[in-house]
């Protein structure tokens, strides 16, 4: 008696000869794209995804901390905290604020109030609410902002 292998699945060629067709048609697509744009003298792509990752547009960054401040009951206020700090043009503070589902209301109303007081601080502040796993609120001090250039 003679036993024969059988392959469960038999017939694995055609489908790997189909991906591979599919691949070939995608980057044929791909590299045509440019040509076509040039012959018509329109765009084919997502114009404002060009629009927006268009050189010479500037992104909103949050540069990386420096210092970060975390409400705690027994410590400094955020207007004491930023006093320490020290002042600098160059720097923004930034609030996060993270909410649950449903929390969205308070978690503006906490990071407003750590706003106005680093307003009334001098500082420029920026706010930046999502929602989360839990709540929470704190500031991180970064040296981010822009500024201009002294006229010669």
């Amino acid at each position: 008696m003679t036993l024969t292998a059988t392959h469960p699945r038999g017939g694995h060629g055609w489908q790997l000869v189909l991906a591979d067709l599919a691949l070939i048609l995608f980057l044929l697509a791909l590299s045509a794209l440019p040509a076509a744009e040039a012959e018509s003298g329109r765009r084919h792509a997502d114009t404002e995804a060009r629009e927006r990752d268009a050189p010479g547009v500037i992104q909103p960054e949050v540069a990386p901390a420096q210092a970060l401040f975390r409400p705690i009951s027994g410590g400094p206020s955020l207007g004491a905290w930023l006093t320490a700090q020290g002042p600098d043009p160059r720097a923004t503070l930034t609030i996060f604020a993270v909410h649950i589902k449903g929390g969205e209301a308070a978690a503006w109303q906490r990071a407003e109030a750590l706003a106005a007081e680093a307003r009334a601080s001098g500082m420029a502040v920026r706010t930046i609410i999502t929602a989360g796993m839990r709540e929470e609120v704190y500031a991180s001090l970064a040296y981010d902002a822009v500024i201009p250039a002294a006229a010669p």
